[in-house]
């Protein structure tokens, strides 16, 4: 494999000694603390998340069964889109606690969410906040009252219409880079916010990020995988955290959950039929 030496060589230039190996047996990964699957088919142009449902609901199943059995005490970190239900694939076909597996969504959308802001703006993205919550697809949530820059609320400082046209734009991210790629899908992005998520863990910061975690009555959703802000540490989800919606915001992840809910819904008849 060409990749993990590429990447050997470009530790002299940014200063790490980490040993990368490649390697196609599960075997070579026993014991690992973190295991991130990005394994599935890449988005095309025209394509939803979606439509990956039925290849990616068996690839999904047939890795975390895998690597749950080389290393029963890892943290998964599922990046395979549609992420939320594959996050939830990953959690049955592992067999893990839910706290154990974790979907990379929020982070990413987050992340484009405060890319958009900062070119408006004109401003760095240090000093953009913002928290999206919902499914990782065209219902997402990018919460408004949880946006800020430097501390001032978004809201006094971009147009109505302009905030409009980034959460949109936020919402479709995804599609925007592959209809420019035309050949796969992202993945500086996401590859980055799975890197904060993993870091999170190995040295438990505790830190609030926005994941895929299954909540139990939390924000009135039942034994769901969605996005949701978390404590995200070496235990993996260490709680979730309530934060106040506005009524239009809580309508919205509402609707984000009954659709994340009805992909489930699809999942479970594709591998009832397996």
């Amino acid at each position: 494999m060409w990749e993990p030496l590429d990447l050997a060589e470009s530790g002299p230039v940014y200063g790490y000694d980490t040993r990368i190996i490649g390697t196609n047996s599960y075997a070579d990964t026993a014991g690992s603390d973190v295991v991130v699957i990005t394994s599935g088919i890449a988005r095309k142009p025209g394509m939803s998340r979606d439509d990956l449902l039925k290849t990616n609901a068996g690839i999904v199943s047939s890795v975390a069964r895998q690597a749950a059995q080389a290393s029963p005490q890892a943290i998964l970190v599922v990046v395979s889109n549609p992420l939320d239900a594959m996050t939830y694939v990953a959690a049955k076909a592992s067999g893990f606690p839910a706290r154990r597996v974790l979907g990379m969504a929020g982070v990413l959308d987050s992340a484009r969410f405060r890319a958009f802001i900062a070119q408006e703006l004109k401003v760095s993205v240090e000093d953009v906040h913002a928290t999206v919550l919902g499914g990782h697809g065209d219902t997402m949530v990018p919460v408004l009252g949880c946006t800020t820059v430097a501390g001032i609320p978004i809201s006094q400082l971009v147009p109505k219409d302009r905030l409009e046209a980034m959460v949109q734009r936020t919402r479709d991210g995804g599609a925007e880079i592959v209809k420019l790629l035309k050949t796969g899908s992202a993945y500086y992005a996401p590859s980055a916010a799975a890197v904060e998520m993993v870091e999170c863990i190995v040295k438990d910061k505790r830190r609030i990020l926005p994941c895929a975690v299954l909540a139990e009555g939390d924000y009135g959703v039942p034994g769901l995988f969605v996005g949701l802000p978390a404590v995200i540490g070496r235990n993996g989800l260490e709680k979730i955290v309530e934060i106040e919606l506005s009524s239009g915001e809580r309508a919205a992840l509402d609707k984000s959950v009954a659709a994340v809910q009805e992909l489930c819904g699809a999942v479970d008849k594709l591998l009832a039929g397996q």
